[in-house]
């Protein structure tokens, strides 16, 4: 197997994880009640998903 010959600095090991951060997630609109909701998932306002509803919600 190979093997690094050399240490790698923290500044190189850093630049390649520059790109590792998470970023916030952005909301989008629901389709059914144009409350804001996280893409992809049930919204929790009326239960709907890709203009099905999928659960009930509870008020």
């Amino acid at each position: 197997m190979a093997l690094p010959k050399r240490r790698l600095s923290k500044t190189r090991r850093n630049k390649r994880r520059s790109h590792l951060a998470l970023h916030p997630v952005k909301p989008t609109l629901c389709a059914h009640c144009k409350q804001p909701k996280v893409a992809h998932r049930v919204c929790k306002n009326c239960g709907y998903y890709a203009g099905v509803e999928v659960i009930t919600p509870e008020e």
